[in-house]
């Protein structure tokens, strides 16, 4: 016999909160599973390959505009992975958020 017994109306609240938590976690969990794109880049010439691996994260290429998904790295790292791979990058954005002039500037003299 437990010790506290539930209200029907308690029960329901915390099953409710429960499935509401792990919707959320597994919403989550599969916008990254399904390889969301975070990195935009724009080369300044078109890149040598459609598709490569830079820094532990694939680049899908389209002439000069390339898109990955999240890496580790910091923003300015993969940038300059991206540089050696593919070439001078003209802008470089990380989850919306575009490099400023002189990180850009960092990034294609990182050789």
């Amino acid at each position: 016999m437990p010790i506290f017994k539930l209200s029907p109306l308690a029960r329901s609240f915390a099953l409710t909160s429960l499935a509401l938590i792990g919707g959320f976690a597994f919403a989550s969990s599969a916008a990254t599973a399904a390889g969301g794109v975070y990195y935009r880049a724009e080369l300044a010439s078109p890149a040598p390959e459609a598709r490569f691996v830079a820094r532990d994260v694939v680049w899908a290429c389209t002439g000069a505009g390339c898109v990955a998904s999240q890496g580790t790295s910091r923003p300015l790292i993969m940038c300059a992975a991206l540089a050696k791979k593919a070439g001078p990058v003209a802008s470089f954005t990380a989850g919306g958020k575009a490099l400023e002039a002189d990180d850009l500037a960092r990034c294609n003299a990182a050789k």
